[in-house]
C-alpha cells in the first residue's frame, strides 16, 4: 500500500496531452512549424525516434482479407455502426490500438481496429468485417467515406502544405509541443 501512494504523485504529475491537427509551413532539422487548423502558429518538435507515418488515398478495394485496419464509425440506434473514416495500417504497425474503443467524434462513436475479414457489398454502402481480440464489429462504409493507408516514412514525408495530425503531443511551458508520431497527408491526402 505504501507504494501506491508513493507512486500517486509520478501519475499525477503526467503533463495532458492534446490532438492537433493543421498545415505544415515549414521544417527545420525536427522542428516543424505549422498552422494548426484553428489558424493558430504552433512549433512542433520531434522526438529523436517520432514514427512518421504517411497518409495516401486508398480504396476500399485495397483492404484484402488479412490486413491489419482501423475504422471510425458512428453507433446507429439500430445498433449497426457507419464509418466516417477507414485506414489500412502498415503490417509493422500490426496490433496498434486493437479493439473496439470509445472516439473522440462524440458520445457514440468508436475506434475499431483489427483484422480485416470479407467485405460485402450492401444497398447502403459496403459492410467490413473487423475482428480483433475479444470481439469483432460489422462497419459499414458508405462510398463517400475517406479511405486512407498508413505508410511508415522519414522526415522527407513532412513537407510545406501538406496537412498533419498529431494525437499525442505535449505541450511545454514554452508553447511549443512535443511529438513522438505525426501523421501526414501525401499526394493531396489528409489523414483523418
Amino acid at each position: 500500500m505504501l507504494a501506491a501512494f508513493a507512486t500517486a504523485p509520478a501519475f499525477a504529475q503526467q503533463p495532458p496531452t492534446a490532438r492537433l491537427r493543421g498545415t505544415i509551413e515549414a521544417i527545420d532539422g525536427r522542428t516543424v512549424t505549422a498552422k494548426s487548423d484553428k489558424g493558430d502558429a504552433i512549433k512542433l518538435d520531434l522526438a529523436d525516434k517520432a514514427m512518421i507515418v504517411a497518409v495516401v488515398k486508398a480504396s476500399l478495394l485495397d483492404i484484402k482479407p488479412g490486413d491489419y485496419v482501423g475504422s471510425g464509425a458512428m453507433s446507429q440506434p439500430d445498433g449497426t455502426n457507419n464509418a466516417v473514416e477507414v485506414h489500412i495500417f502498415a503490417a509493422s504497425m500490426r496490433g496498434t490500438g486493437e479493439g473496439s474503443h470509445p472516439w473522440t467524434h462524440g458520445p457514440t462513436s468508436t475506434m475499431t481496429n483489427g483484422t480485416a475479414g470479407a467485405t460485402v457489398s450492401g444497398v447502403n454502402g459496403s459492410v467490413l468485417t473487423v475482428a480483433y481480440k475479444g470481439g469483432e464489429q460489422k462497419i459499414t462504409v458508405p462510398p463517400d467515406v475517406p479511405v486512407v493507408r498508413y505508410e511508415l516514412a522519414d522526415l522527407s514525408a513532412i513537407r510545406p502544405g501538406a496537412v498533419f495530425t498529431a494525437a499525442a503531443a505535449v505541450k511545454q511551458p514554452d508553447g511549443r509541443f512535443n511529438v513522438g508520431r505525426i501523421n501526414v497527408g501525401q499526394g493531396g491526402a489528409s489523414p483523418p
